[in-house]
């Protein structure tokens, strides 16, 4: 019995997610916060998606219940039901979670402090240059 429990586990880590499609389902919104512009430190400015909307939601698979959250740039109402799309071996995985709109690339763009970097690196190759001509 034991080999066979670790060969269903063998062939469920084969199958890779683009294999195996994922099920809809509906989900629930269960609370819905505004999210206000905030400082971000390290690129010395305001967030770049600021002003938005976090929806929080449950969804119902494999006889358990599942929760998930997402930002939305518009508010969504308390207990509206929306479709999303869960991974049947792991269900716990959707694609309305706020990892998937990571990867999607909703979050990001270019931080002034990279730029900042980046044009002092510039800078300070130009005066070596400078510097180096005068000799």
């Amino acid at each position: 019995m034991l080999n066979t429990s670790n060969h269903m586990a063998a062939k469920t880590a084969e199958l890779s997610d683009s294999a195996v499609p994922w099920l809809e389902t509906q989900a629930e919104v269960t609370s819905c916060r505004y999210q206000f512009a905030r400082l971000k430190t390290l690129t010395l400015g305001i967030a770049a998606k600021s002003n938005r909307f976090l929806i929080y939601f449950t969804y119902y698979a494999h006889a358990r219940t599942f929760s998930g959250e997402f930002i939305s740039p518009v508010a969504m109402e308390q207990g509206k039901a929306f479709p999303v799309f869960y991974n049947p071996l792991n269900p716990h995985e959707n694609r309305r979670s706020e990892s998937e709109s990571a990867r999607s690339g909703l979050t990001g763009g270019t931080p002034l402090f990279a730029l900042g970097i980046a044009g002092s690196l510039v800078i300070s190759l130009l005066y070596l240059a400078m510097m180096h001509g005068c000799n």
